[in-house]
């Protein structure tokens, strides 16, 4: 990634703790764009930013980056669950953003007291448990995929739509490849059509399914209470080592190669194509330049 300056952690959408290695709460409101919640040994990490359906801006990317930062060296937690606030988890992140980023040739680079919430570098070295509803897209769905254990509400609308529009994935076409094989995988993402909860459970990519979100995310936090019951030395020592068995190692050549594409599309004549179909609500017609 390219050299940029990192937003403080107020810019960022979080407050970092009063007491260093101790997460301290961030309450809702209409301003803060990333919640936290303790509750006892494990804490609840929270997507707000319903006005824009939950669409993921810089600053809540590195909002999810320093909180994520502070679950992992924060002693007296052990587990976290990921959810959104609202009526979906996220529609993905905010392009119009992101592509003012990219045209001014910078990207988003993580700093000191930052792990990168999509895992392409640092992992976690404590269980992150995630749970959805509603519209899950695109960068929205990607989070979901670095958890280690994922409930979904029985309305969840997985999408990656990003080829459908003349972009590209950002973390999909590895993680989700990993995770529900090669066909499941290129069956949704090269065509940027959606898929539900029971067909993302087929796939394997989600372990529990439940009525509604209000039940989802009372799954989720049961399950990671009862992870936080666990040894935690040895819950680390199993995560290491399933990360190594994973061999992620190859990974960071594939997330560079996402990256270069990535950004190289936003002075596209199809990634301005897309856009505008977006706003016009209409098929694009893609010129292959």
């Amino acid at each position: 990634m390219k050299n940029q300056t990192v937003p403080s952690a107020s810019e960022a959408g979080i407050t970092k703790p009063a007491n260093k290695g101790h997460m301290i709460d961030i309450p809702l409101s209409p301003e803060t764009k990333v919640t936290v919640e303790r509750r006892g040994q494990i804490v609840l990490i929270g997507i707000n930013r319903p006005q824009m359906f939950k669409h993921i801006d810089p600053e809540t990317f590195y909002g999810f980056a320093t909180a994520y930062y502070d679950f992992d060296n924060d002693p007296t937690l052990r587990a976290a669950v990921l959810f959104g606030h609202g009526e979906n988890f996220s529609r993905g992140n905010d392009v119009d953003a992101f592509s003012a980023l990219a045209k001014i040739g910078k990207s988003l680079t993580l700093g000191e007291g930052q792990i990168d919430p999509l895992g392409r570098a640092q992992k976690l070295s404590k269980p992150l448990v995630v749970v959805v509803h509603g519209d899950t897209w695109n960068m929205g769905h990607e989070l979901h995929l670095v958890a280690d254990i994922r409930i979904a509400s029985a309305d969840v609308r997985y999408a990656q739509t990003e080829n459908a529009y003349g972009r590209v994935p950002g973390v999909a076409p590895v993680r989700l490849v990993r995770e529900a094989g090669w066909a499941n995988a290129m069956r949704y993402i090269l065509t940027g059509d959606h898929w539900d909860a029971q067909t993302a459970y087929r796939m394997g990519v989600v372990q529990e399914v439940a009525p509604d979100k209000d039940a989802a995310l009372k799954n989720g936090i049961d399950i990671a209470n009862r992870i936080a019951a666990c040894g935690p030395i040895g819950i680390k020592a199993t995560l290491a080592a399933a990360h190594l068995a994973n061999n992620e190692s190859a990974d960071a050549a594939a997330y560079a190669k996402l990256e270069a594409g990535y950004v190289s599309l936003f002075g596209s004549e199809d990634f301005i194509e897309g856009r505008k179909a977006e706003a016009e609500n209409r098929p694009p017609i893609f010129r292959g330049r």
